[in-house]
C-alpha cells in the first residue's frame, strides 16, 4: 500500500501520515494562539516565542551574537524569531505524523515543548514569577489535546449514514464483506479540523488584539509628554558641521535612522504614569525613587551626543549623532549621597536595570567626572521613541552602549566590579570600554565606479569625549592627505571630513585614519569587536572608469 491505508472493505482509508502531520501543524498553531491569549491577559513579555527567543540570545555565544548582527543589523531579532517559528513547524509536521501510529507519545511531545517555554519563562531575568509559564503550558495542554483529539478521527469508526443504517438493517454484512462503520471519521476530522483552525485565528486574534490594548496606555503617554524647555540648552549647530557633500552622514541622525542593537524581541512599551526608577545600593546614604513627573520637573540639560555601539565593525553603521534631553545623572546621584571612587565613594561600578531585565555597569567614575552623563527623557526635540527607550534611557558621552546606553531603565544598584558583573560582562565582553578613535569613509561606497576626474571622498570620524583633531586619507599606497575637517560641535560628537581626489582610471583603494585631541592615531591593527570594540583603518575598494 501507498500511502493510502485501505479499510477492511477495501475502501480507500485516511493517508495518515498526511493527515497526521496536518494534526500536529492545526496543533502547533493553536498552541501558540492559545499561549499568546493567555500572555495577553497574563503578560505580554511572557509569551513562548519571546521567552525562548530571549533564552536563545542569552545562551549563544558572543561571537554568533556578534556575526548575526554583522550580518542582519537590526533585523536580527526577526530572524531570529522567524528561526524559532520554523522549529516549531517542522517538530509540529514531525509529531503529527508520528502521532497516528503513536498517539500519547505524539501528544506528550507537544507537552514537552510546553515545558521547555515554561522553564524559559521561568528563567527570564525579568520573571515576575509562576505565571510567567502559564502561557506556555496553556497553550501546551490545549495543543496536546487537539492532537490526541485530531488523530483519534483518523482511527476511530465514522458514524453510520442513514442510507447505511438502513442497509444495515437489511443485511448486517455489506457486499464487502465488513460493517461500514468501519471506515475512518472524515467528516468527524473535517469538521474537527476547520473548527480548531477557526478557533485558533479567534484566538490569536483577540490575543493581538489584547497585546495591542496593553500598550495603548503606554502609547498614549508618551503622547502626552512635553517636554519643558532645558535649562541648560544646547548650543545652535554651527554652519559648519555638516558639508554639503552628497552621500555622507548627517551631522544630526534622524530618529528613524538611528541604530537600534539590543537583546529585547519585543520592544517594551513603558507607561510613564506608572515609571518608577530607584537608586539604591552601596554607598548611597540616601536612597531614593523617582517618577516621570519628578524627572520632568527638574532642570533638564539638552547636549549633541554620538553614541556607538561595541559591534559597530571597522566602517560599520553602528554610530549616529543626536540632541538628546534629560537629567544630569551625576546631580542625582550627588543628591543621594554617592561620591566617586577618586573622593572615597565605597561604589565604583553603576549597574541600570531595564524592565526587560538587562544589567548594565558604568564606571562610576566616569559617570560623576564633569561629563554630560545624563538620564535621558528626549532625543532630537520630541519624547524618547519607544525603540530608543521611552520613557528613560541613559546616555553617557565617550563609552561604548553596553556599558552605559541602559535603556527602559526603572532601577540604578551602586556596587562594585568585583562583587557584580553585568550581562555582557558574564558573556566575554570587557568591564570598562571606552570608545575607540574611529573614522568611516561614507562615500564613495565600496565597489563603486565613479567616473574619472573630480571626486569628492568624504565620512565622518568620532573619538567621544576626546576629539577630533585631524583625518587623513591614502590613495593606494600613495602618502597621507590631510583631509578638511567640518566645524567641531563638541569633543562629544562626530566630525564630518571630506577631501577632492583626482581619480585616474582603474581600481584603487581608498583608506581613512584619524587622530583626535590626546594625540593618539587610529591604529591600523585589526581587532574584533569583542570584547572591548573593533579597531582598525577603514578602506573601500572603487573602480574608476
Amino acid at each position: 500500500m501507498r500511502d493510502e491505508e485501505k479499510d477492511r472493505r477495501g475502501r480507500p482509508g485516511p493517508p495518515r501520515l498526511a493527515l497526521g502531520a496536518l494534526s500536529g501543524a492545526l496543533a502547533g498553531l493553536a498552541a501558540l494562539a492559545v499561549a499568546e491569549l493567555v500572555a495577553a491577559a497574563v503578560r505580554p513579555r511572557s509569551g513562548p516565542i519571546v521567552v525562548v527567543g530571549g533564552a536563545s540570545i542569552d545562551a549563544t555565544p558572543a561571537p554568533v551574537k556578534d556575526w548575526a548582527i554583522r550580518h542582519f543589523g537590526t533585523d536580527d531579532k526577526l530572524v531570529l524569531q522567524l528561526g524559532i517559528l520554523a522549529v516549531l513547524a517542522v517538530s509540529a509536521l514531525a509529531l503529527g505524523a508520528l502521532a497516528p501510529r503513536f498517539r500519547r507519545a505524539g501528544a506528550a511531545g507537544v507537552l514537552l515543548f510546553g515545558a521547555v517555554g515554561a522553564a524559559a519563562a521561568l528563567n527570564r531575568p525579568d520573571s515576575v514569577g509562576l505565571m510567567d509559564a502559564l502561557p506556555s503550558v496553556a497553550g501546551a495542554v490545549a495543543g496536546a489535546l487537539l492532537l490526541y483529539g485530531l488523530v483519534g478521527r483518523l482511527t476511530a469508526p465514522a458514524r453510520p449514514t442513514a442510507r447505511e443504517s438502513g442497509a444495515m438493517t437489511v443485511s448486517a454484512e455489506p457486499a464487502g464483506g465488513q460493517p461500514a462503520s468501519e471506515a475512518w471519521d472524515r467528516r468527524g476530522f473535517v469538521l474537527a479540523a476547520a473548527s480548531a483552525a477557526a478557533a485558533s485565528a479567534v484566538a490569536g486574534a483577540v490575543g493581538r488584539s489584547l497585546d495591542g490594548s496593553s500598550g495603548r496606555g503606554a502609547v498614549a503617554s508618551r503622547e502626552r509628554v512635553v517636554l519643558p524647555r532645558p535649562g541648560s540648552p544646547a548650543r545652535p549647530v554651527p554652519k559648519g558641521a555638516g558639508p554639503r557633500v552628497e552621500g555622507i552622514s548627517p551631522f544630526v541622525t534622524p530618529n528613524q535612522d538611528f541604530y537600534r542593537v539590543d537583546t529585547a524581541l519585543v520592544v517594551p512599551k513603558v507607561d510613564a504614569n506608572a515609571w518608577r526608577m530607584r537608586i539604591h545600593g552601596k554607598g548611597v546614604r540616601r536612597p531614593a525613587t523617582y517618577s516621570f513627573d519628578d524627572l520632568l520637573r527638574r532642570e533638564l540639560i539638552e547636549r549633541d551626543i554620538t553614541l556607538t555601539c561595541v559591534s559597530n565593525e571597522v566602517g560599520g553603521p553602528y554610530v549616529g549623532n543626536a540632541r538628546w534631553t534629560g537629567v544630569r545623572l551625576a546631580d542625582l546621584l550627588a543628591e543621594c549621597g554617592v561620591k566617586p571612587p577618586s573622593r572615597g565613594g565605597r561604589a565604583d561600578q553603576l549597574v541600570a536595570r531595564s524592565v526587560d531585565g538587562m544589567t548594565i555597569g558604568s564606571p562610576v567614575e566616569d559617570l560623576m567626572d564633569g561629563r554630560d552623563a545624563m538620564l535621558a527623557l528626549g532625543m532630537n526635540g520630541e519624547p524618547l521613541p519607544f525603540a530608543h527607550g521611552f520613557p528613560v534611557r541613559m546616555v553617557v558621552p565617550g563609552l561604548y552602549g553596553f556599558v552605559s546606553a541602559c535603556k527602559w531603565i526603572e532601577d540604578l544598584e551602586l556596587t562594585t566590579f568585583d562583587s557584580y558583573d553585568p550581562y555582557w560582562v558574564k558573556r566575554g565582553w570587557a568591564r570598562r570600554a571606552p570608545v575607540r578613535t574611529q573614522s568611516r569613509i561614507d562615500t564613495p561606497k565600496p565597489f563603486a565606479r565613479p567616473r574619472a576626474g573630480a571626486v569628492m571622498i568624504a565620512g565622518v570620524a568620532w573619538a567621544q569625549h576626546r576629539g577630533i583633531d585631524k583625518v587623513e586619507v591614502r590613495i593606494d599606497d600613495g602618502p597621507w592627505q590631510e583631509a578638511r575637517l567640518a566645524a567641531e560641535y563638541s569633543r562629544d560628537t562626530w566630525r564630518q571630513w571630506s577631501i577632492p581626489w583626482r581619480a585616474t582610471t582603474g581600481g584603487h583603494t581608498l583608506t581613512v585614519r584619524a587622530t583626535d585631541r590626546t594625540g593618539t592615531v587610529q591604529t591600523d591593527r585589526r581587532t574584533r569587536t569583542i570584547p572591548d570594540g573593533a579597531s582598525g583603518w577603514h578602506s573601500v575598494v572603487v573602480t574608476v572608469d
